[in-house]
């Protein structure tokens, strides 16, 4: 994999974002890498309440967010100055391990320890509710015959999750020249919406636990699920197959702790957030958020992260993001 070439302004922005961390050092804290109402913020904050309410930490976990680099800025402050932290946990997600696996972070996808997953979000393509691109077939027709005409959005950089989940539509739609439609990266799913629906942004490629709110409150029109069924949340939302499109695009949540957490310390974690998973506050926040929940822990978490991070490897690469 290649090195990510800006590493040294990955590490300067560490130092600005570190400023926020205010937790003690006994305190749990949770990372989210990006800023709120965001997919991450919502993982640190959903199972950060839940493990306290559950007894299963001390006190109340500190959620801390630090943007920057769609992972990367945490990424490098946890390898470097947190790697045997116990407390710590961050939130990932398939969006992240695509980075890495692009090599877009400072450190490759073993640097730290997985411990769970505990769902999975369902990508969607979104217009604005006011938006004339009424169906998904239409959105796929000018894709195909007008890429330029269109600015797209997501909460990741060009060849992100949200970019290529996209460009599988568009090629599944006739689009050979994946290079013509225009992308724009945002920190979070919300931001990318809010600019949609100020006219700057045609259309927003991200997860429905990312906005949610927005669909709930019918600010933006949802043109296709990248799910093989409905969203059990939204189960009116055609999915993208059911349109002829055989496209599905899942984002799956989960958290990792420090490379050097002791095996005692990392076991813990794993069967805490095994616990929270099993718990009716854990199913019932997943699903009303739109998140199809799924456990995958400890070392075979781990094991699906590195064989993932090859799939997204071996993708960019079929469709030119790496070499």
């Amino acid at each position: 994999m290649k090195t990510i070439q800006n590493t040294a302004a990955a590490f300067g922005l560490v130092l600005a974002a570190s400023v926020t961390i205010g937790a003690p050092a006994s305190a749990t804290e949770c990372i989210a890498p990006s800023n709120p109402g965001g997919g991450w913020d919502f993982t640190c904050r959903t199972i950060g309440r839940i493990l306290s309410e559950l007894d299963l930490v001390e006190g109340n976990v500190q959620v801390t967010n630090m943007p920057g680099g769609v992972g990367a800025v945490t990424y490098a402050m946890v390898v470097n100055e947190r790697p045997d932290d116990p407390e710590l946990i961050v939130a990932t997600s398939t969006v992240g391990i695509t980075q890495i696996a692009q090599g877009r972070y400072p450190a490759p996808v073993d640097a730290v320890r997985y411990l769970a997953m505990l769902g999975a979000d369902v990508g969607v393509i979104a217009v604005d509710d006011e938006s004339p691109i009424e169906s998904l077939e239409q959105l796929t027709e000018m894709m195909a015959s007008d890429p330029g005409s269109l600015v797209t959005a997501g909460s990741s950089g060009a060849g992100g999750w949200d970019h290529l989940r996209l460009l599988m539509v568009a090629r599944e739609g006739g689009l050979e020249d994946l290079g013509a439609l225009r992308w724009v990266q945002f920190d979070g799913g919300t931001d990318a919406v809010t600019q949609m629906m100020g006219g700057q942004i045609d259309v927003v490629s991200t997860d429905m636990g990312e906005i949610a709110g927005f669909v709930e409150s019918g600010d933006i029109r949802i043109l296709a699920a990248l799910s093989d069924e409905p969203i059990p949340a939204f189960p009116n939302i055609p999915t993208a197959k059911s349109q002829g499109v055989d496209v599905t695009g899942y984002n799956w949540r989960g958290l990792y702790t420090g490379g050097d957490v002791s095996d005692e310390e990392y076991n813990q974690w794993v069967s805490d957030l095994e616990t929270l998973y099993n718990s009716e506050e854990w199913q019932t926040a997943a699903t009303e958020s739109g998140l199809i929940p799924i456990w995958r822990g400890g070392e075979e978490f781990s094991d699906f992260v590195k064989s993932e991070a090859q799939v997204m490897e071996d993708i960019s690469r079929d469709i030119g993001v790496i070499q």
